[in-house]
């Protein structure tokens, strides 16, 4: 009966201790998919670094524990993550960093889910003719049954803050578009009227002309879009003003 009792506690033990691990992973996994949601958000390069690296260093972290754990697919899908997000640091541009960055937030959330159904095969029910025996493995499902329903959780709020990001990036690039939009009709009206008037006056000006970095621009911020184009128009003013003047020598 000792022995019996002895191997009950081992069993226990042993399964506690590769749910623990598993688990001790799935915190790991879960928070550097956060850490590459926040890159793949950010607005800069350098907040995307930043919010990169730290899932890369949390990903490192779960490498451990996932051996131990056994759970080879979400192992795997952590060392693609991490050859992905170490890329990121190289990276001169924005665009070029975000690349990398999308597909390691989407590789990272296919680990959680793997994670996840390992907690589950990991799970050995206690077979036992005691009562206790039998309250203990309903008490581990009911905990892992709740815990599964966190991540669900998490992942499903984790989705809806990725897609409203997205959608307000989407609105912000609308925004640019027709603020830059703008701006270039409103050059392209200066233009041609300083060019005619300078014709008129038979001025041996060169044509003023109209430089598209339209594209360029969507990169950056509203306030820093109305500055580029502020200081075309000033330029162009200066310019028609001084082949203005030199008409009347």
């Amino acid at each position: 009966m000792k022995n019996y009792y002895l191997f009950l506690v081992l069993l226990v033990s042993f399964n506690f201790y590769g749910q623990s691990n598993c688990e001790e992973a799935n915190s790991y996994l879960v928070i550097a998919y956060s850490h590459v949601k926040d890159a793949y958000d950010s607005n800069n390069i350098s907040h995307l670094k930043y919010y990169a690296n730290r899932s890369l260093e949390s990903f490192k972290l779960s490498k451990k524990t996932l051996t131990i754990c056994g759970c080879e697919p979400a192992l795997k899908l952590a060392d693609k993550s991490i050859d992905l997000l170490a890329k990121v640091g190289d990276t001169e541009t924005y665009e070029d960093g975000r690349f990398f960055v999308k597909r390691a937030r989407d590789i990272s959330k296919e680990s959680v889910i793997e994670i996840d159904k390992c907690s589950m095969a990991n799970y050995v029910p206690l077979e036992d003719d005691g009562s206790e025996s039998d309250k203990l493995s309903e008490l581990q499902k009911e905990q892992l049954i709740l815990k599964q329903q966190q991540d669900a959780l998490k992942l499903k709020e984790a989705e809806i803050k990725t897609k409203l990001a997205e959608q307000k990036e989407q609105q912000l690039t609308i925004k640019k578009k027709q603020l830059i939009l703008a701006f270039e009709s409103a050059i392209s009206s200066h233009i041609k009227m300083y060019n005619e008037t300078l014709k008129i006056c038979d001025s041996k000006h060169d044509i003023l002309k109209q430089n598209d970095t339209s594209q360029k621009l969507l990169n950056k911020s509203l306030e820093d879009i109305k500055i580029h184009y502020n200081n075309i128009l000033k330029r162009l003013a200066s310019s028609y003003l001084n082949e203005l003047n030199m008409c009347n020598n």
